[in-house]
């Protein structure tokens, strides 16, 4: 059945690959902007929103964009999807809660690694340890993705983040860098290289410590911030740890934003088709299947490990 779906942001590159998603599974795509409707202009918010059966938020800031659009989607009394990779404005977003279905960081960065952590613990109720190692070929920012950065750095006050003994924690500690085995090949990686990962997982899995790490030729471009070219490549390792068990799960695939498009509009597709487990604000794993949802994107995503 066809919807008609609002874009967030749609302008910016994830909101365009998210457009171009929509329009392949045959959905009408709704696009707006800061230019029909400011984040603190609720009537403009809702003028924009109706009619609309979902809203998919690819529009960062998200510390200033999530809150304005997750409460004008529940005044339209419609489900809200988000594409933020901010770990704070994730945070905030849970805490907030909703009165309608809510899925935050349904993207590359938080949701696609929640959903294979969750897919790895399979029957397992509890683990002490989840890693989640991105070996990217290489990152090249969208001009929101930096925006997003600046943004998250300055809430943490230039601060690292971590989540350890079950809780978030800012440190000052250096960066250490190790080499991590991918199923293609060894890579150095940058140990705590946190992303919305340490947010997403925790939220509804009891793990007590969740880590990142990020390939340096990844954490190299990021820095160096050069246009968008050839798209990356990347393996996702995921390694879960009860006592002396351990648990793998890989994916792979290509390009981490045109990635993102698919995962938000499958996640809004199973939100309007009844496939979810919760009615407020979740993550991922929490409100679909994990397992179904990886398989069901199988061409774009590939993780042979889930049997």
């Amino acid at each position: 059945m066809a919807h008609k779906i609002a874009v967030y942001g749609a302008s910016g590159t994830t909101g365009q690959f998210v457009l171009a998603e929509l329009k392949k599974r045959g959905h009408e795509p709704h696009p707006f902007g800061r230019a029909q409707a400011t984040p603190d202009n609720p009537t403009a918010l809702d003028r924009a929103l109706k009619g609309a059966a979902a809203v998919i938020n690819t529009a960062g800031p998200f510390a200033i964009t999530a809150a304005p659009l997750i409460a004008a989607a529940e005044r339209a009394g419609i489900p809200y999807v988000d594409v933020a990779a901010e770990i704070e404005a994730n945070a905030d977003t849970f805490a907030r809660g909703a009165s309608v279905p809510v899925v935050p960081a349904m993207a590359f960065f938080g949701g696609l690694g929640d959903l294979l952590v969750t897919a790895a613990m399979a029957d397992w109720d509890y683990a002490d340890e989840a890693h989640i190692a991105y070996g990217l070929s290489g990152w090249q920012p969208t001009a929101g993705t930096l925006t997003a950065g600046q943004v998250s750095r300055k809430r943490r006050d230039g601060q690292r983040v971590r989540f350890r003994d079950g809780q978030l924690s800012y440190h000052g500690e250096t960066a250490q860098v190790q080499n991590w085995e991918f199923p293609n090949g060894t890579r150095q990686v940058i140990s705590e290289f946190s992303m919305a990962d340490i947010v997403t997982v925790p939220s509804h899995l009891q793990i007590t410590s969740v880590t990142n790490y990020m390939s340096t030729e990844a954490a190299t471009a990021l820095q160096a911030a050069h246009p968008r070219q050839e798209p990356e490549t990347f393996e996702i390792d995921v390694r879960v740890r009860r006592a002396d068990e351990e648990r793998q799960l890989t994916a792979s695939g290509k390009d981490i934003y045109a990635t993102s498009a698919p995962l938000a509009v499958e996640a809004t597709e199973r939100l309007l088709t009844g496939r979810f487990n919760i009615t407020g604000a979740a993550s991922a794993g929490a409100m679909f299947n994990a397992k179904d949802f990886l398989t069901s994107l199988s061409t774009i995503i590939q993780t042979p490990g889930l049997g």
